[in-house]
């Protein structure tokens, strides 16, 4: 229920139904390729304003002419009434189509002017008071969350006189506008640090960053074809598979960039085992054998989110191929986003004896020290190029394999450059999730801001009172009057749900 505290003498609390001259949902209607009648959608509803790339069309003769009321005037609300994630949210129409309607998830409120300012309304459904209530039905209820014109036409508002609510939206939309402007910088500012954490990467990767280094430590450090050489010869050694032993694929260089002196290529099965997890199935359930068990939902671009572990059965034999071991690469198999196909962490034995599941594909090292490097290299546009370009489908799904990852080419220096570069990359990154702490906390602050500039505006704190002009309660009795004295109006809401 909302709380609406003490407020001053010339306000007063009126049902939204005294306030409005309709209240109504749209209709479901059948839509139509031409574009003659326009549609708002819940889609079509934001915050700042009617976003019309969603709308969708109707022929005009599905709208009775009858029905006039029901097409959309200029400062009418727009109020998501359905809709998981967009219930609650509402706008201001400004026009932005000679005729309009709204389907079925949203509902028409139109202020009676005399009474209520619809930007003022707007904003008190904007607040936490409208929206935790909001909030608060969704999370009470496990079935299709509803706002109903019920809800709509009982909710308490807090009525100062018209002259007030003006200058309480001039205050809100000033202070509003100021707070847009930090928020805008903050904004930039992350994007300018996306760009820069990208160019680290490039020129991690690409030899750039450890160029003066390189040049500082000529002739002292071992050659990349020397260092594949040893990983090459480690991994037939150590190799405990069935049958003969076969050469991984070495890569194909004709369309690859020119490296630094001291670099190669090579493939990821040169230098890695890659290997595949557990699949799911009901059998599991009943294994006495039981591990931790990550899952895509786990893994995240370089960072790994452990608060929701499962657990899973597997045998023996499963364990010793599913087991991850400190500084194992766990690497996104399929998703449907371009963008998050192949993303990656590193795994350094946060919970003892986890395995992982089979949409996990993990990458483990023959040379530890390269582990970093590998990563920056998978995460750099390079990199990310590659996976995108490997992944694809016609299907739609983007989808890795043990063998496409076995296939990615790979930039080799010599381990101490790559040490060296992991040590520079570790800085560079440290500072720009530094400053991208800062600004997500001001843009968080920023928000609560935001919240408090609505508190103090609906109990009378935000702008003072004017002892002159004629309180909310008389207003409405007023209004009241001339309505009784008015002829009826065809298609005048009821002032009852």
């Amino acid at each position: 229920m909302i709380d609406l505290g003490d407020l001053p003498p010339s306000w007063t609390v009126a049902p939204l139904s005294e306030l409005t001259e309709y209240v109504q949902r749209g209709k479901s209607p059948k839509y139509t390729d031409i574009s003659d009648l326009p549609v708002i959608n819940q889609k079509c509803v934001r915050w700042g304003g009617l976003d019309t790339k969603h709308v969708k069309y109707i022929h005009s003769d599905q709208q009775r002419s009858t029905e006039a009321v029901r097409f959309l005037r200029v400062d009418d609300i727009l109020w998501n009434s359905t809709g998981t994630g967009t219930i609650g949210r509402a706008c201001l129409y400004r026009g932005e189509f000679p005729q309009a309607v709204v389907d079925s998830h949203v509902t028409i409120v139109r202020s009676d002017h005399r009474l209520l300012e619809p930007k003022y309304l707007h904003f008190f459904i904007m607040s936490s008071a409208v929206q935790d209530e909001i909030e608060n039905i969704q999370s009470g209820s496990t079935n299709q969350v509803e706002l109903s014109r019920k809800a709509i036409l009982e909710l308490p508002i807090p009525l100062p006189p018209p002259g007030e609510q003006r200058r309480i939206v001039e205050k809100i939309e000033a202070l509003f506008a100021e707070l847009d402007k930090g928020e805008e910088s903050l904004r930039q500012v992350q994007t300018l640090l996306a760009r820069y954490r990208q160019s680290v990467l490039k020129a991690a990767v690409t030899g750039e960053l450890t160029a003066d280094w390189r040049a500082r430590h000529a002739g002292k450090l071992e050659h990349g074809r020397d260092l594949l050489a040893r990983i090459l010869k480690a991994r037939r050694e150590n190799w405990q598979g069935r049958g003969k032993y076969k050469e991984p694929v070495e890569p194909d260089t004709s369309s690859l960039p020119e490296l630094p002196e001291g670099w190669v290529w090579a493939t990821v099965g040169q230098i890695a085992d890659v290997i595949g997890g557990l699949t799911k199935n009901s059998k599991r359930v009943s294994m006495p054998l039981r591990r931790p068990m990550l899952r895509v939902a786990n893994v995240y671009q370089n960072r790994l989110d452990l608060s929701d572990i499962h657990e899973t059965g597997l045998t023996e034999s499963e364990l010793e191929r599913a087991l991850l071991k400190p500084l194992d690469l766990l690497v996104v198999e399929g998703n449907g986003s371009k963008d998050q196909i192949g993303r990656m962490a590193l795994w350094r034995g946060e919970i003892p004896g986890a395995v992982h599941q089979n949409h996990l594909i993990k990458v483990r090292l023959i040379e530890k020290g390269m582990v970093e490097f590998l990563l920056w290299w998978f995460q750099s546009p390079d990199g990310r190029q590659m996976i995108e370009m490997v992944a694809s489908s016609s299907s739609g799904l983007h989808t890795l394999s043990i063998s496409k990852i076995e296939s990615f080419a790979v930039p080799l220096p010599s381990l101490d450059e790559a040490q060296e570069i992991t040590s520079q990359v570790r800085e560079a990154l440290l500072r720009i999730e530094q400053l991208n702490i800062y600004t997500e906390a001001e843009l968080r602050r920023s928000a609560a801001l935001r919240r408090s500039i609505l508190k103090d505006a609906f109990v009378g704190r935000l702008v003072p009172q004017d002892p002159t002009e004629e309180p909310a309660t008389e207003l409405i009795a007023r209004i009241r009057a001339q309505r009784s004295a008015e002829p009826h109006k065809s298609g005048r809401r009821k002032l009852t749900a």
